[in-house]
């Protein structure tokens, strides 16, 4: 069955499944706006250019790069403010106290000896007033700023200006941006000019300073440069399209240049969508505190797994900020993504995706192939096996669901081979049942074909089927959920239509597929397992691995099972991953929550989680060594008036008592968040955030605000 989507179920054109945004001259590019949907048009294009000079150092994993500006590892010891401000105070009294017995003469005249010694007599007496005012008041001004210059630092009056004065006001004020010279400037396109395509330097730079320009646009001509370098395209096919087309150039085959609306910040020359800002608490890393929270590609591609109860903000926060940024990333040529949900959860207008999978929705246009696509009935019996029933496999390591495929691929072979296509949901359901009919009429025509082979495996199916326990009834019990008339127009193989596969992931294409969780919430467990393990099977299976695919499941319950845990483990080898939420972690076996934590390299603590999944948290991000200081504080008694005359000095400099203290300093090993704090000191709209890139660096648990 040679199913990809490009037509729906009825009979009629849908969008095509796009194909590699290969350029190709003489494409025709239908007029696009110059700047997104719901925007005002600028006369120029000097917010572009503005976003395209912003300067994204590099920074540590999840940090959002976009104008970051770095922070120290560590958090410099600062001066309290009261104490900081008395001092200066005391200071500056001192030394003009000091300046006043000098200039009184009460500490006699032994500082005025070096003007004696070192200038000539012939100078002190000399008859001028003027060099006479001269020579002295400026060793006066010599002498006062000397003074000035001690009691400032031990004062620590520099620290004081930069806490307090100008320099503390300054990142509030605009700051004017120098355009960078031409040959690193990325508005003008130096890496063509080098490889000698100076006239589509020149055209892509017109625009972009013409305000024809826009993020996604830049990208995805980046991602058509990359092609050219790495020998995909020419050189001259990719130099006529930029020269007919300009900045609409090697168009995503939808025709869209953007989404119809974006409700979170992206920045495509980095990869990120921001998700919040790291908060400055003390708990995080100082060099995160304040800095936004943004995910990519890199982070992505090691899969991510979310925990919070419902309204912690899974959806709104997490899946539908990524499924917005992937979405652009398919339009620029870079990702495929396939979005899965229940109706209505709100991933994202149907107009910003090319296929939309309403299944048991009777104005749906596209089908799912039920066999992902696949013409080799051991494959297909896999797949179908793990979605029907992956969940009863047993959940240690090392089990897995071999019985159910094997029985599937007793029939699945045969009735392939006959009639040249899979069986039906009705037609599997009765071969599962042992229907005698179905089963005899199969016989029959595989003994009139000549398919001796395929006779064995029919009667193996037979004979296990009068034993006691046969896993086909269960098979059959399950498949009878998807034989329900809501679905009686969906899961074809007849060849009359095409029902969209997996297999288009080859592509930069965007999918969604709407569940039936309202009234079939065990189908839509079903067919969430089936998407995963297509999803899983066709990824590695790619050609083209440049190409970064993800699988978001907005609700990942009853989905994890032993193979889908070991299958996320190897996405990130093929470029590709998952992003799962949970409302709770009991929504998996117990024995694969551990496992299921150590496959995705981010995870997710949302606010309001229980302490028994705190504990799981907890216990995978481990403990890390920190130092504790023991203090002892022992206040001074004074014995004499002068004695308690200090104390009461020091009493209102410090704000406190005057004491002896003894501070013990210890190297311990503590949890990095303890599940009581995860499950109490979350606040809401928060989350703790641990990430690891595909490269292997790893961020530790950030408390994030989903909100900033």
């Amino acid at each position: 069955m040679d199913s990809d989507g490009t037509r729906d179920v009825r009979g009629t054109h849908a969008n095509p499944v796009p194909r590699p945004a290969a350029p190709v001259e003489g494409s025709a590019v239908p007029p696009m706006p110059p700047v997104p949907p719901g925007a005002p048009p600028k006369p120029d294009g000097s917010a572009f250019l503005t976003w395209l000079r912003t300067p994204r150092p590099e920074a540590a994993p999840g940090v959002w790069r976009l104008g970051h500006r770095p922070r120290p590892a560590q958090e410099p010891a600062q001066t309290p403010a009261r104490q900081l401000i008395s001092g200066a105070l005391i200071a500056f009294l001192v030394g003009w106290l000091v300046w006043s017995l000098l200039w009184n003469g009460y500490l006699g005249s032994w500082w005025v000896l070096p003007l004696d010694l070192l200038v000539p007599d012939s100078w002190r007496n000399s008859d001028s007033s003027v060099s006479q005012a001269f020579l002295w008041y400026g060793y006066y001004s010599l002498i006062g700023l000397a003074i000035l210059l001690v009691v400032g630092r031990l004062g620590r009056w520099g620290e004081v200006w930069r806490r307090y004065g100008p320099p503390a006001w300054r990142p509030a004020l605009p700051v004017a941006e120098r355009p960078p010279a031409p040959e690193q400037d990325p508005a003008e396109w130096p890496q063509l000019r080098h490889a000698g395509a100076h006239d589509a330097a020149e055209r892509l730079a017109a625009e972009a300073r013409a305000g024809l320009m826009r993020d996604v646009d830049h990208a995805r001509i980046q991602r058509a440069w990359q092609g050219v370098r790495s020998g995909r395209h020419s050189l001259a096919t990719f130099t006529g399209a930029v020269l007919k087309d300009g900045s609409a150039a090697c168009l995503h085959p939808s025709g869209e240049r953007d989404l119809p609306a974006r409700h979170a910040r992206h920045d495509l020359l980095t990869g990120q969508v921001r998700l919040g800002t790291a908060a400055d608490d003390p708990r995080n890393p100082y060099h995160y505190r304040g800095a936004g929270l943004g995910l990519g590609p890199d982070l992505l591609g090691t899969s991510l797994l979310a925990v919070g109860p419902a309204g912690s903000g899974k959806t709104g926060s997490v899946v539908r900020p990524l499924a917005e940024s992937l979405c652009l990333h398919a339009l620029a040529g870079r990702a495929s993504v396939v979005v899965v949900g229940a109706a209505g959860a709100g991933l994202g207008p149907a107009e910003a995706y090319d296929v939309v999978v309403r299944i048991g929705h009777p104005e749906s246009v596209h089908d799912l192939d039920l066999y992902g696509g696949t013409t080799d009935p051991d494959e297909a019996a896999a797949i179908l096996a793990e979605a029907l029933v992956g969940d009863l496999a047993d959940p240690h390591p090392g089990s897995d669901s071999r019985r159910s495929t094997t029985v599937l691929a007793q029939l699945l072979g045969p009735y392939k081979a006959v009639h040249g296509r899979f069986p039906s949901v009705p037609e599997l359901r009765q071969l599962l049942d042992g229907t005698p009919g179905p089963l005899a009429a199969l016989r029959k025509a595989l003994a009139d074909t000549g398919h001796e082979s395929l006779l064995r495996e029919l009667d193996a199916r037979e004979r296990q089927m009068a034993h006691p326990g046969d896993v086909g009834s269960v098979l059959a019990d399950r498949i009878a959920l998807l034989d329900r008339p809501a679905f009686a127009s969906f899961f074809d193989t007849s060849g009359q239509t095409r029902p969209f596969s997996l297999k288009a992931l080859d592509h930069p294409v965007r999918v969604r597929i709407d569940l039936p969780q309202r009234g079939h919430a065990d189908a839509s467990r079903i067919l969430a397992r089936l998407v995963l393990a297509q999803f899983t099977a066709s990824v590695a299976v790619r050609e083209d691995r440049s190409l970064f695919a993800c699988l978001l499941l907005d609700d990942a319950t009853g989905v994890v099972t032993p193979e889908s845990v070991r299958a996320v483990q190897r996405l990130r080898s093929a470029h590709a991953g998952v992003v799962l939420t949970l409302r709770t972690l009991d929504d998996a076996p117990r024995p694969l929550r551990g496992p299921l934590l150590g496959a995705t390299g981010c995870r997710m603590a949302l606010s309001g989680l229980t302490p028994w999944d705190g504990q799981d948290f907890a216990e995978v991000w481990g403990k890390e060594w920190t130092e504790t200081r023991d203090v002892t504080d022992r206040q001074i008694i004074a014995e004499t008036p002068a004695g308690k005359a200090v104390h009461m000095l020091r009493r209102v400099i410090t704000g406190q008592a005057p004491t002896a203290r003894a501070v013990t300093v210890r190297q311990v090993e503590r949890e990095r968040w303890s599940a009581s704090e995860l499950a109490h000191g979350v606040p809401p709209g928060h989350a703790v955030l641990s990430l690891t890139t595909v490269q292997g660096e790893h961020a530790p648990p950030l408390l994030v605000d989903l909100r900033g």
